[in-house]
């Protein structure tokens, strides 16, 4: 089980006194209630705050957090430029934060030959021991045309959809992630069956 703990549209506390914390408790205890075990949640949000709350307050799901890293939006940020990253893969991992998820494209580059490579970001994530998810397989538009978004940094290695194989390849291989998001998960299942993983 994957739960996003979304950001509220409005601040909280909405008036009263229900707390960011409180929200992120909250998803917590009703997977308690419904009986889930914590080794099958990974509890997971783009606010690092609220990873670092489950692993001081709920440890048991708290060690599979997964950090979502949004930090494309920050216009200091620079994945390919580990001095713009605060907080740092090391700092990360200092916190107990043992799950990154960033983006396709930001676990990916295209080295001077115009193969599909593992990207700074991506080394410097697995160096400090990280594990990584990563998102979205197949919600971009036809590879043919660069992909979209989620294939910006690859769009020099990438004229076809069987490409999406070469993407996935590196992604399972040279980055190593432990599971991808996606829109049709028959192409990922495919993958896996291919490969026994």
């Amino acid at each position: 089980m994957t739960p996003e703990l979304k950001e509220p549209i409005v601040v909280m506390p909405f008036g009263g006194t229900y707390t960011q914390q409180q929200y992120a408790q909250q998803m917590i205890d009703e997977y308690k209630q419904a009986g889930a075990k914590p080794d099958q949640v990974f509890a997971q949000s783009f606010s690092v705050e609220d990873v670092q709350y489950w692993i001081k307050n709920e440890p048991k799901f708290g060690k599979q957090g997964v950090y979502l890293d949004g930090r494309y939006d920050d216009e200091n940020f620079d994945h390919t430029n580990p001095a713009t990253w605060s907080p740092t893969m090391d700092e990360l991992v200092g916190d107990g934060v043992r799950i990154i998820a960033p983006p396709m494209w930001m676990l990916l580059a295209v080295d001077g030959s115009g193969k599909v490579v593992p990207s700074v970001y991506a080394q410097k994530a697995k160096e400090a021991g990280l594990d990584i998810i990563t998102w979205t397989l197949e919600r971009s538009g036809l590879l043919v045309s660069g992909g979209g978004w989620y294939y910006q940094t690859t769009k020099g290695a990438i004229d076809n959809d069987g490409d999406m194989m070469t993407v996935l390849d590196v992604l399972a291989q040279d980055v190593g992630v432990i599971g991808i998001f996606s829109d049709w998960p028959a192409t990922v299942t495919y993958y896996a069956n291919c490969k026994g993983l």
